[in-house]
């Protein structure tokens, strides 16, 4: 079996470097495609949901993500003409918290994603999907919000032990590093992953031309 994984992995780096730009933010954003079906289903049969307008989530600093999952996000940047800004901006804060999030309410807690359509994995797995635990088992991962949802939730915990199909985060992390390992596997704060993106986009097309048949933003 590890044998296998290796040159799963081997096959997946391999495939990742002969893919263009484009297509690793098509296949990361198919993938996002894929995950909001079945959160879809999921939703649908859970009985907890996240109050509107709360960021309490999203002003937690210290949030770990990967670069690969915001390379949507920095190629709209780059299109947008707003890469190389951004990526001062970057360079130049000691902020913790998630650069996209912007906060509406002190007082409540409320705040809104700045770019909610190219947010990354780990945004959309937090509150509905699952991690396995040293047994196996499948655990929500949620906040304590969700949690106090105490009878919708623990209501929603049994059904999963009980087969309630679930998204998981191993599983999309690995589909994820499949599109590419380097950029999949490399879990650090979520405003470090946003940086190496863009540095990822404007490196591939400081000796490229523009993208075909797209247009510019700005």
């Amino acid at each position: 079996p590890l044998e296998i994984l290796l040159k799963q992995m081997l096959f997946s780096t391999n495939f990742a470097i002969r893919m263009k730009l484009e297509e690793k933010v098509r296949a990361v954003e198919s993938l996002f495609e894929t995950l909001s079906e079945e959160l879809d289903t999921f939703q649908a049969q859970a009985g907890f949901s996240c109050a509107t307008g709360c960021g309490k989530c999203c002003e937690k600093p210290g949030i770990q993500a990967s670069p690969l999952e915001f390379l949507p996000w920095a190629f709209q940047c780059f299109l947008s003409g707003k890469a190389e800004e951004t990526l001062d901006h970057l360079n130049l804060s000691t902020v913790e918290i998630c650069h996209l999030y912007k906060t509406l309410s002190l007082e409540s807690g409320s705040g809104r994603c700045t770019a909610y359509h190219e947010r990354g994995l780990v945004c959309r797995l937090f509150g509905y999907a699952a991690q396995r635990d040293k047994l196996g088992k499948l655990q929500l991962v949620s906040c304590k919000l969700l949690k106090q949802q105490s009878v919708a939730f623990q209501k929603t915990s049994q059904a999963i032990q009980e087969n309630l199909p679930v998204p998981v985060f191993s599983d999309y992390y690995l589909q994820l590093a499949q599109i590419d390992f380097n950029l999949g596997r490399k879990i650090i704060p979520i405003n470090k992953a946003m940086k190496l993106a863009l540095e990822e986009v404007l490196q591939y097309y400081s000796y490229r031309p523009f993208p075909i048949n797209r247009k510019r933003i700005a």
